[in-house]
């Protein structure tokens, strides 16, 4: 991958970038270094990692603004905001700063909260996700300061708290902290392809389900005294299972795949092999193509709940997690601006496509915001052995940069 010097612009910038090369992995590495995983998951929060994001950027003369909320376990959630320009309109590049856990610790070839530099790549947890964003929206700033490029659009970067649990501590709450203006532009770099030729212009639905299953406890050597919660739900979810896929199952050729389905998490029931639960506690991950809401499907587990063919257990549904499908329209500023962009620096077009994960885009276009999702990477977020590639990550903060160019008027 290289950029078309030809026909580049805003040249300073992008030079500069590349000398800094070796300086922005080394700051991913030690970013990654900083644990930032949110309570709901063990941890204790995205603070460590914010301040030296914060420090960073104060350290090169960029002024920023701290918004933090206080989650429900008591910790502090702080969402980073910082601008560079005074033009009338904005370009925002919303990147988050907490990652998921480790998962099997057996399957890493380094340590998972070390980063470690080697083959051109940083390797480790939040890595990719989102990592490689968090540095190159950064470096982007301070590349267009230092070499004082004159902006068409000021460039701001938000780094948020929460986006893998669903972000209430981040940029759901940032969008209505006035921040943003509505003729803004907004592009999330947490979804990428290697080639960097794909932009998320839409999001499925997404809807997580807890799933209790209430029996009665008693002793597995007398089965008929009780009632096993476990059993109820195997069967209960299987019910499910079979029934979503087979009513849901409408095709959209510009997603990667169709409505999916998933159980995932399950709660340990009891502590004895001897013991037939009483209680068990499983949920569902479901991301919900656009021909459908949320509502209909929620409608239909809790129905399937409320059968008869379930008793004596009692089956409660709690929603854990609810976005209805958002896009942005593929003729829209934002979409257009990196589409040339990304013409004139790689020589490549700009596909538009859906995309079933969810990313902070959704919030910023629920309020009527166009925003897209888009960087350069391989999809090995939340993987063992997760990692960034250095020259993607380079190569982005320079498409960044451009965009916000003066040469970009007119």
């Amino acid at each position: 991958m290289g950029i078309n010097k030809e026909n580049a612009g805003c040249s300073a910038a992008l030079s500069f970038l590349e000398q800094h090369k070796q300086e922005m992995a080394q700051v991913l590495a030690n970013a990654i270094s900083i644990k930032a995983i949110a309570p709901e998951s063990g941890g204790e929060g995205e603070a460590k990692k914010a301040e030296y994001l914060q420090k960073l950027l104060e350290s090169w003369g960029i002024s920023t603004s701290r918004f933090e909320y206080k989650d429900k376990y008591g910790f502090a959630r702080p969402n980073i905001v910082a601008k560079l320009g005074s033009c009338k309109r904005t370009i925002w590049l919303i990147s988050h700063m907490d990652t998921v856990s480790e998962g099997d610790i057996s399957l890493w070839k380094t340590d998972p909260f070390k980063g470690v530099i080697r083959e051109g790549k940083v390797f480790g947890r939040g890595s990719n996700d989102d990592g490689q964003a968090v540095i190159s929206s950064i470096y982007a700033l301070r590349a267009l300061k230092e070499t004082r490029q004159k902006l068409a659009y000021n460039l701001g970067v938000v780094l948020t708290a929460g986006e893998e649990t669903g972000s209430e501590y981040g940029i759901k709450r940032l969008v209505n902290e006035n921040i943003f203006s509505k003729n803004d532009l907004f592009i999330v770099p947490d979804f990428g392809a290697p080639k960097g030729d794909q932009a998320d212009v839409a999001e499925k639905g997404v809807l997580w389900v807890r799933i209790s299953v209430m029996g009665k406890q008693v002793h597995a050597s007398m089965p008929e005294e009780g009632v096993n919660a476990y059993r109820y739900a195997i069967r209960f979810l299987s019910r499910v299972d079979d029934y979503l896929h087979k009513k849901y199952k409408a095709h959209d050729s510009k997603f990667l795949n169709d409505s999916t389905f998933e159980l995932t998490k399950h709660e340990k029931n009891i502590d004895s092999i001897n013991i037939i639960p009483g209680k068990d506690v499983s949920y569902i991950d479901c991301r919900i193509l656009p021909q459908y809401t949320t509502g209909q499907v929620l409608n239909d587990i809790k129905r399937i709940a409320a059968s008869r063919e379930f008793a004596p257990a009692k089956i409660k549904v709690e929603v854990v997690n609810r976005e209805e499908a958002q896009k942005t329209s593929e003729k829209s500023e934002v979409f257009v601006l990196l589409a040339n962009a990304l013409k004139t620096l790689r020589n490549i077009k700009l596909k538009p496509i859906g995309l079933g994960g969810g990313t902070d885009a959704k919030p910023i276009r629920k309020k009527g915001m166009p925003a897209i999702a888009w960087s350069t990477q391989y999809d090995v977020a939340h993987q063992p052995n997760e990692f960034a590639v250095i020259d993607f990550m380079v190569e982005d903060a320079k498409v960044f940069a451009y965009i916000a160019c003066e040469h970009n008027t007119g």
